[in-house]
C-alpha cells in the first residue's frame, strides 16, 4: 500500500485497522462487517437568525451497532463533513471495545462555527437539530446516545436533553438520551476532566511497563519528563495540569491556533490557560519564547508530544522530524496514516488515539448508568463506609495504645463520593486496557506497534460479539 497517496481521515482509520485484520488472519468477509459503517444520516434544516433564514447541515454516523446504545459526541465546527463524522464513529466503535465499554460506535457533527452566535441563536439551532436527530430515530437514551465534543458542551448537552424530553414526556429515562450534562441536569462529576485524566491514567501505565519503556528509551517515572501539548482545550489543559501538579512532569511548550510558546524551565499551565482565555491566544504570555508557526514546535525535542487538537496533524511532511520519544494522542486522528508509517519505522512510541482518549466515554458510561438507575453512586454505602473505617481507626487505636494521627485517621474514616468512584472506575478501566494492548503486542509476532495491538483488542471483542449474536 503507497504512503505517497493522501488519504482522507475515514481512509486512514480503515487503513490503520486493516493492519489488525491482517495480523490476526481475520476472514475478509467480517473485516469487511466491521469496517462497514452501518448508516449516515444527513440533515438539512432552516432556522431565522436576525430575520433572516439560515440553513444549516448536520449529520450522524452510526458505524457499529452491535451493542446498544451507539455512543459518541457530536462537534460543532466549521470544518466538519460527512467523511469526519463516519471517521470518528468508526474511531467509537474500536474505543469503546479497547476499554470494555459496551457501546457501539456513532458520531455527529454540525457545519457551524459557534462563536459567530449568540447564546440564544445556538440554544435554537441546537434544540432544532436535536428535533432533527430524534424524530428520525438518531437520538435517544436505547439506541443512540451524544456527547460533548469540539464546539459543544455542558450547555449544548442540556439544551438537547430537554428537546428530547418535551418530544417524549413519558420517558422516564429521558436524562440519559445524552451524556456530559451538567450535575444539576443528571450528569456525573469528573466528566468534564475525564478525557485528559484518562490521558494521565494511560501515561502512568505505560510507564509501570519497564520492556515498553525500554523501548522508548526512557526510564523512571513522569517526574521531570518534558511535555509538548498542542491544543489547550478540555482535554490538553487538565491533562496536563494533572501531570504537572500531580505527576511533576515539565510542560515545555504550548501550541495553539495563534502560535506556540516554549519555556525549558516549564510552563504554568495555568497561568497559561488564565491568559488564553482572556486573550484568545498563548501570544505575549511571560517570559516564554513565542513562535508563531505552532505547527513547527510538534518538532521540538521532548520525552512526550501530546497532540490534543485536530486531526492529521502529524503527516508524511513532518513525521519524519518528530523527535519525541512517546506521542500520546489525545485527539482523533492527529497522525495521519502515512505519518503513522513513518514513526513507526522510526521506532517512536505511539500510544493510540483510540485507547489513549476513552476516558471520555468510559465516564459517559458510568453517567450513562447512573441516569438509568435513577441514584448517584455512593449515595447507599458512603456512609457506611465512614462508620467501618471509625471501627478500624477505633481497634487500632486499642491496639497500639497511640492516637493515630488526625491525617491517617481523616483518610481512613472517609467514605468515597461519586467523583472518587469515578476516578478509580476510570483508573481500572485504563489500567487494564493497556495491560490487554500490551499483551498483545508482544504476544503476535506480526504486530509491531501499540495502534495495531489496541485495534487487534477491539476487533476480537467485535467479532466474538457478532459471531455470538449470529451477524453473519
Amino acid at each position: 500500500m503507497s504512503t505517497t497517496k493522501q488519504w482522507s481521515f475515514s481512509e486512514s482509520v480503515a487503513n490503520m485497522a486493516e493492519r489488525a485484520f491482517d495480523a490476526l488472519g481475520l476472514d475478509s468477509g467480517v473485516a469487511g462487517a466491521i469496517k462497514s459503517c452501518d448508516a449516515v444520516l444527513q440533515v438539512r434544516f432552516p432556522v431565522e437568525i436576525r430575520g433572516k433564514i439560515e440553513t444549516f447541515t448536520g449529520w450522524r454516523a452510526v458505524h457499529s451497532a452491535h451493542r446498544l446504545p451507539s455512543k459518541g459526541g457530536i462537534r460543532f465546527a466549521p470544518i466538519v463533513n460527512q467523511d469526519e463524522v463516519e471517521a470518528l464513529a468508526a474511531l467509537m466503535t474500536y474505543k469503546c471495545a479497547i476499554v470494555d465499554v459496551p457501546f457501539g460506535g456513532s458520531k455527529g457533527g454540525l457545519l457551524i462555527d459557534p462563536r459567530q452566535y449568540e447564546r440564544s441563536e445556538m440554544q435554537l439551532i441546537t434544540r432544532r437539530f436535536t428535533r432533527e436527530l430524534v424524530r428520525k430515530g438518531f437520538l435517544s437514551p436505547a439506541t443512540n446516545v451524544p456527547a460533548p465534543d469540539m464546539g459543544t458542551g455542558e450547555r449544548e448537552m442540556a439544551w438537547m436533553m430537554d428537546t428530547y424530553r418535551t418530544l417524549n414526556p413519558e420517558d422516564i429515562n429521558h436524562a440519559a438520551c445524552v451524556t456530559g450534562k451538567p450535575v444539576a441536569h443528571g450528569g456525573i462529576r469528573g466528566r468534564v476532566e475525564a478525557t485528559g485524566r484518562g490521558t494521565v491514567f494511560a501515561l502512568r501505565e505505560f510507564f509501570r511497563h519497564r520492556e515498553d519503556l525500554d523501548a522508548a528509551g526512557l526510564s523512571g517515572n513522569l517526574e521531570g519528563k518534558r511535555i509538548v501539548v498542542q491544543g489547550l482545550g478540555n482535554v490538553g489543559y487538565h491533562a496536563t495540569k494533572i501531570l504537572q501538579e500531580e505527576d511533576g512532569a515539565i510542560i515545555i511548550a504550548v501550541i495553539e491556533r495563534d502560535g506556540a510558546i516554549i519555556d525549558e524551565s516549564g510552563l504554568d499551565i495555568q497561568a497559561v490557560y488564565t491568559h488564553l482565555v482572556e486573550s484568545g491566544g498563548v501570544a505575549g504570555f511571560g517570559e516564554s519564547k513565542y513562535f508563531e508557526d505552532g505547527l513547527s514546535v510538534l518538532e521540538l525535542d521532548c520525552d512526550i508530544l501530546i497532540p490534543a487538537a485536530l486531526e492529521g496533524q502529524i503527516t508524511a511532511a513532518n513525521a519524519a522530524n518528530i523527535k519525541a520519544a512517546i506521542v500520546c494522542e489525545a485527539a482523533n486522528g492527529p497522525i495521519t496514516f502515512e505519518g503513522d508509517d513513518i514513526l513507526n519505522q522510526r521506532g517512536v512510541v505511539v500510544l493510540p488515539d483510540a485507547f489513549v482518549n476513552a476516558g471520555g466515554v468510559t465516564v459517559s458510561y458510568f453517567e450513562w448508568i447512573r441516569n438509568l438507575a435513577h441514584i448517584r453512586f455512593g449515595r447507599m454505602e458512603r456512609r457506611y463506609d465512614e462508620m467501618r473505617g471509625q471501627h478500624m481507626a477505633q481497634a487500632l487505636e486499642s491496639m497500639t495504645g497511640s492516637k493515630l494521627p488526625d491525617i491517617v485517621r481523616d483518610e481512613l474514616v472517609r467514605g468515597a463520593d461519586e467523583l472518587d468512584l469515578v476516578r478509580s472506575g476510570l483508573d481500572d478501566t485504563m489500567r487494564l486496557s493497556y495491560q490487554q494492548i500490551s499483551e498483545e503486542l508482544h504476544s503476535n509476532d506480526k504486530i509491531s506497534d501499540f495502534r495495531t495491538a489496541a485495534y487487534a483488542v477491539a476487533i476480537k471483542k467485535i467479532a466474538r460479539s457478532y459471531l455470538d449474536i449470529g451477524v453473519y
